[in-house]
């Protein structure tokens, strides 16, 4: 407890046993007058005070009593201001002035201050968000050790009771970093505001010279800042967000989009949209026959399917392809003859994720119509649009009006995601063939917007944990999809020497492979018959939950 809020408690404290005595002696002088005046009779000084505190104290003995109203009225005043004063009060001020400080400083005094001295390779996460969150539990999965920091220490023991790996301590303090082993850490990751990120990366560059930073940025102009204080990767998430939604709108002619790759295979995507092969099965489209390109898997309303050679390709079925870099030109050679929509794209919400994804538009050439309802951000949004569109895009009236019923997709930038979901079902009833894309705030909210009607969604946390954990194992970013990961794993000992299709894989957890690598080649779309040997790495599409199943059966 700090000394100034200790003699404050103190001064307060004083002041009402002050005044509880000083109505003490009161109640004594005037037990004193009634008793002499009114009753006619003499009491000492000493019973006149221990009257007073017999009736304040509700104890009532009874050996004295009043036989007038005028004393009986009088008793019944002291006694209510007794109850008062001493009873509520006075316990009341102790609790809040002593007992509370001390145990919130006993509570501050089990906040673990630095961590034990044998950790090492250790994450270094300097505040507690969403992508915290998402990022600590993907770091178990891994078994990659990791700390939080909390300023606030009573917030910290509480984590730390919680079983979260936790210091307090103040981010822009040399002496946390010293605490946390940053010089020792694999990776410091800043995920405050822009100016604190930039005093977290000068203070944890002194401590640790060595050490990967990487820090998130809300603004553009901040990733240069970031940069030259000494960040190793700046995370401009909200641009980021934007370029990928933007990516997967097909608009124009058919295309394929590069979203990642691995080893030397490049992962892609592409909607069969009014595409030759909406209808078909993958056997029939003959993709890999054409290309030599790989389908993997099948993205379908929200839902990503193995690939299979009589899996049924809809509509709105958005394919995830693998293959080199010359197979995918083929194959978007192949697509480009077909138009898919040249009518704009609408974006809904034109905050920082909205103009973004319309920059990110206009730089494919695609037209774009978006819709703001706050009037005061018409001179951010400016020119970017094709089209601004000032109202509530829930006006069946306005929405129509800037497209919906043309447009070859619609992308919901806004913050709130309960807004984003009744809009998808908004969408969706008006116009039932339209590509519905989505941003994300909270993951938990993934499986009531793709039950809303959208095709695609992407919040923070899924394209943050991806880029983090890239910088992690210096790999290429590879975003697919909110909750969906490419996982590479070594083939466990349990597998090797067994055939693929016997081993069950996809049936026992869920996952699909993608391909098998062995002897530095990488076979995409592996037969059942796919031997696995010494040395071979499984590449797997699946969420967290499925690669959890996979180490538990397999080991």
């Amino acid at each position: 407890m700090e000394h100034p809020e200790t003699r404050r408690n103190l001064g307060v404290l004083f002041k009402f046993v002050g005044i509880l005595l000083g109505i003490i002696v009161v109640y004594t002088v005037i037990f004193h007058f009634i008793m002499v005046s009114v009753e006619g009779r003499d009491h000492s000084w000493v019973t006149g005070l221990y009257w007073t505190l017999t009736v304040m104290s509700t104890l009532g003995f009874g050996d004295i009593v009043f036989d007038s109203d005028l004393g009986k009225i009088f008793s019944i005043v002291v006694l209510v201001s007794g109850i008062i004063l001493l009873l509520i009060l006075l316990p009341f001020t102790l609790i809040r002035s002593f007992y509370g400080p001390w145990l919130e400083a006993q509570i501050r005094g089990r906040a673990p201050r630095r961590v034990p001295e044998d950790m090492a390779a250790h994450v270094v996460i300097c505040s507690y968000d969403a992508l915290a969150i998402g990022l600590a539990e993907r770091l178990a999965l891994y078994d990659i050790p990791y700390c939080f920091v909390e300023p606030d220490p009573a917030e910290a023991a509480r984590k730390h009771r919680e079983g979260l790996s936790v210091i307090t301590g103040d981010v822009d303090s040399r002496e946390t970093y010293v605490n946390l082993r940053a010089a020792n850490a694999r990776l410091i990751l800043a995920n405050h505001g822009d100016a604190v990120n930039t005093n977290i990366t000068i203070t944890a560059r002194d401590v640790a010279p060595g050490v990967p930073i990487v820090a998130t940025a809300e603004a553009e102009d901040s990733i240069d800042v970031l940069e030259l204080s000494g960040c190793t990767h700046v995370l401009p998430l909200h641009q980021q967000l934007a370029e990928r939604l933007a990516n997967r709108v097909n608009a124009g002619h058919a295309e394929v989009h590069v979203i990642g790759g691995i080893r030397n295979l490049c992962i892609a995507e592409f909607a069969v949209h009014n595409t030759p092969f909406a209808g078909r099965t993958i056997r029939e489209t003959q993709i890999r026959e054409a290309t030599g390109v790989e389908i993997v898997s099948v993205w379908e309303r929200g839902k990503l399917l193995p690939a299979r050679p009589d899996t049924y390709l809809s509509n709105s079925s958005l394919l995830v392809v693998a293959g080199t870099e010359q197979q995918i030109l083929e194959l978007n050679l192949l697509l480009v003859i077909y138009d898919i929509n040249y009518n704009p794209v609408l974006v809904i919400g034109g905050g920082k994720v909205g103009r973004a994804t319309a920059r990110a538009l206009r730089r494919k050439d695609v037209a774009v119509h978006l819709i703001e309802r706050n009037e005061a951000l018409r001179p951010r949004i400016g020119d970017i649009p094709t089209e601004l569109f000032l109202g509530d895009a829930a006006d069946r009236d306005l929405i129509m009006e800037a497209g919906l019923s043309n447009t070859p997709a619609v992308v919901l930038s806004g913050s709130d995601d309960a807004m984003n979901i009744y809009l998808a079902v908004f969408c969706r009833r008006l116009n039932p063939e339209v590509l519905i894309l989505s941003r994300l705030t909270h993951p938990r909210n993934l499986e009531a917007i793709y039950r809303a009607g959208a095709d695609f969604a992407l919040s923070y946390t899924s394209q943050g944990v991806e880029d983090i954990f890239a910088q992690l194992h210096a790999r290429e970013l590879l975003v697919i999809g909110e909750g969906v990961e490419l996982f590479v794993v070594p083939a466990p000992s349990s597998l090797v020497g067994r055939e693929l299709g016997g081993c069950a894989v996809s049936e026992r957890t869920g996952l699909t492979v993608v391909g098998v690598q062995q002897n530095g080649v990488v076979v995409t779309n592996p037969s059942s018959t796919t031997s696995l040997h010494e040395g071979s790495e499984l590449i797997m599409l699946g969420n967290t939950a499925q690669r959890q199943a996979f180490a538990r059966d397999f080991g």
